[in-house]
C-alpha cells in the first residue's frame, strides 16, 4: 500500500473518531437549563399551536421487504438481548462506562446511558452486542427499567448502509435536522419565544439558515448522526422492538430544550 493510500486512510479515521468523540460530548453536556425550558413550555396553555418538531426530524423511508429482512433484523435482535441483559442494574450499566445523559432532568420520557467509546467504533463497524447507548424508562416505583439499546451511525452514511446495519423494511432510522440554536454565550435566549412557539431548538418552526440568521442564530443542518431504537428488553415483536417511536418527534423529551455553550462549542468544532 502506498504511503499517500496509508496517509489518507489515517486522515479518514482521525476524521471519523473526533466526530464520534464531539458527537458524545455535545448530547453529555447539553443539560443547562432545561429544566428551565421544560417549566417555561409546561406552563403553557394546552391550546398553544402545534409546534414545528417535525420539521426537526428526519426518518428513513421504509423499505419494501426482501427476503432475509426479518431473519436479520431477529439476529441482531437476539444479540442484543443477550448482551445488555446483564445492565438490567444501572449501577452495572456504569461500572462499564456507561454515562447517564442529563441525570439532573427527572421526567425524561427515555433515558439513555450512553458509551463514548462505543460512539467510536459505530464509525467504523457495526457489532449488534455493543450499542452505542442503552434505554430505560422509570417504572411505577421509580426505578430504572432496562427497554433496549440505541445505535449509531455517521450522518455520512447512505440509506444503503444504514440498511446494510438494520433492514429499513423493518426498522426507521432517526436523525435531528435544521437546528436553529442561540449564539455561544447566549443560553437565556433558550427561553425566546415567538407567536406563541419556542424561537429555537427542535420545536422551532425555524428550520432554513435564513431564517435562523432573521433571529440572530446558529444553523446546524445535521446534529450528530444517526439513530435507532430497539427496545428488545421490553418485547419479542417486532414492532415494539423496532417501534416507529419518533414518529410523535418526542422521544428525546427533557433532552432536547436546552444545547448549552459547551454543546454549541462542540457542534461548532464540527460533527461530520
Amino acid at each position: 500500500m502506498s504511503p499517500n493510500t496509508n496517509a489518507s486512510r489515517s486522515r479518514t479515521v482521525r476524521r471519523a473518531v473526533l466526530s464520534a468523540l464531539l458527537a458524545v460530548p455535545a448530547l453529555v453536556v447539553a443539560t443547562r437549563g432545561v429544566a428551565r425550558a421544560q417549566a417555561a413550555r409546561d406552563s403553557h396553555e394546552s391550546t398553544m399551536a402545534a409546534d414545528g418538531s417535525a420539521l426537526h426530524m428526519e426518518m428513513t423511508p421504509t423499505r419494501a421487504p426482501v427476503p432475509g429482512d426479518s431473519a436479520r433484523a431477529a439476529t441482531v435482535a437476539a444479540e442484543l438481548r443477550a448482551a445488555i441483559g446483564k445492565y438490567r442494574d444501572t449501577a452495572t450499566a456504569v461500572a462499564d462506562g456507561y454515562r447517564m445523559f442529563a441525570p439532573q432532568i427527572k421526567n425524561q420520557k427515555v433515558y439513555h446511558f450512553t458509551r463514548g467509546w462505543s460512539a467510536v467504533q459505530e464509525a467504523f463497524r457495526f457489532d449488534a452486542s455493543k450499542p452505542t447507548s442503552l434505554l430505560y424508562v422509570k417504572g411505577a416505583d421509580g426505578k430504572f427499567v432496562l427497554v433496549g439499546g440505541m445505535y449509531t451511525a455517521p450522518k455520512r452514511f447512505s440509506l444503503d448502509k444504514l440498511d446494510e446495519r438494520i433492514p429499513l423494511s423493518i426498522a426507521r432510522w432517526h436523525k435531528h435536522v435544521n437546528w436553529c440554536v442561540p449564539p455561544h454565550g447566549q443560553g437565556a435566549r433558550w427561553l425566546e419565544r415567538a407567536n406563541g412557539q419556542p424561537v429555537f431548538g427542535p420545536e422551532s418552526p425555524i428550520a432554513t439558515k435564513q431564517a435562523c440568521d432573521a433571529v440572530g442564530g446558529v444553523f446546524h443542518e445535521s446534529l450528530l448522526g444517526w439513530m435507532v431504537h430497539a427496545n428488545v428488553m421490553a418485547s419479542s415483536d417486532p414492532t415494539v422492538i423496532w417501534g416507529d417511536e419518533h414518529a410523535g418527534h418526542d422521544m428525546h423529551d427533557g433532552m432536547k430544550h436546552d444545547m448549552d455553550h459547551d454543546m454549541h462549542d462542540g457542534m461548532s468544532r464540527g460533527t461530520e
